[in-house]
């Protein structure tokens, strides 16, 4: 049975995920400004494995985890590493709020991508807002205004990734739940991961270990809390609480960092986020829960 519709525990759920978030992104920059990303990652995915195994149990067990669809999970997690990568690459060249802002541009490429290789439709909404987003992103970056910052592109390398992965997520929640997605990816990613991670290692330091289970724990919190936030609202009224993240991320940075916004940046992210309120306007698909629980 399917939780009642509450608006506050709605709201509670999603302060826990921007919360896991924000705290994802500090353990990040303090895990890699001492170690290598993939080493990182490697962490994240084998700690996020045992994490997860509680939870693997209680629904079925290993046996319930047999996938009929294994090229499909690993094409689907080749990409999404990729995006991982980029994104924690992304934190240690640029302010935490830019990060934030361009990452905000995921449902941008997955609604190009929808279009593309689902066959949904290219809406008015929905062009509007691929449209903004594509202008905030271009105010952020300023092509041919002195020198793209390289940061800027990493970051938008990994959205662009991470729009792939909500794709090929949506076609395998047709056929696997949302344990078993998460499951395999913290298995192929472990594996994917393992050669470069190893390639890199270095011991990490006893004063680094807490940074590296906050970033595998968060790693799952944050999307489990989404999921649960969604369970009792809708996206239209999920989402804009996740953009959030933008303004306590420019905060966070000024406070730990001492990072500025400049105006450009900012006139971009409000950009970014009107085209991502303007894509809500259409019903929320389906499978919004596995979407935010994997993606």
């Amino acid at each position: 049975m399917a939780p009642a519709p509450s608006i506050p525990k709605a709201a509670f759920w999603m302060a826990l995920s921007i919360a896991s978030f924000l705290a994802m992104s500090v353990a990040g920059r303090t895990a890699t400004a001492a170690l290598n990303v993939f080493q990182v990652l490697e962490l994240r995915s084998v700690i996020g494995f045992f994490i997860l195994l509680p939870l693997v149990m209680t629904s079925g067990g290993f046996k319930a985890m047999r996938t009929e669809r294994p090229l499909a999970h690993v094409a689907r997690n080749v990409v999404h590493y990729a995006g991982q990568a980029a994104w924690l690459y992304a934190l240690t060249l640029i302010p935490l709020a830019v990060l934030i802002s361009i990452e905000f541009t995921t449902p941008i490429w997955t609604a190009i991508l929808a279009v593309s290789f689902l066959r949904e439709r290219l809406s008015r909404p929905r062009l509007t807002a691929i449209v903004l987003g594509l202008i905030g992103v271009v105010i952020i970056v300023r092509p041919g205004v002195g020198s793209v910052d390289p940061g800027h592109l990493v970051v938008l390398g990994a959205a662009m990734c991470f729009g792939v992965s909500v794709v090929m997520v949506k076609s395998l929640t047709r056929t696997d739940s949302v344990v078993r997605i998460i499951f395999w990816m913290l298995i192929i990613q472990s594996v994917v991961g393992l050669v470069p991670a190893l390639y890199v290692w270095r011991n990490p330091s006893v004063e680094l270990w807490p940074s590296i289970f906050l970033v595998a724990f968060t790693g799952m919190s944050s999307h489990f809390c989404m999921a649960r936030a969604l369970s009792h609202a809708d996206a239209t009224v999920i989402s804009p609480m996740d953009f959030l993240r933008v303004p306590l991320s420019a905060l966070i940075g000024w406070l730990l960092y001492s990072e500025h916004i400049d105006v450009f940046t900012a006139g971009g992210a409000l950009l970014i986020l009107a085209g991502n309120l303007l894509n809500l306007q259409r019903k929320a698909p389906p499978t919004a829960e596995a979407e935010a629980a994997v993606s």
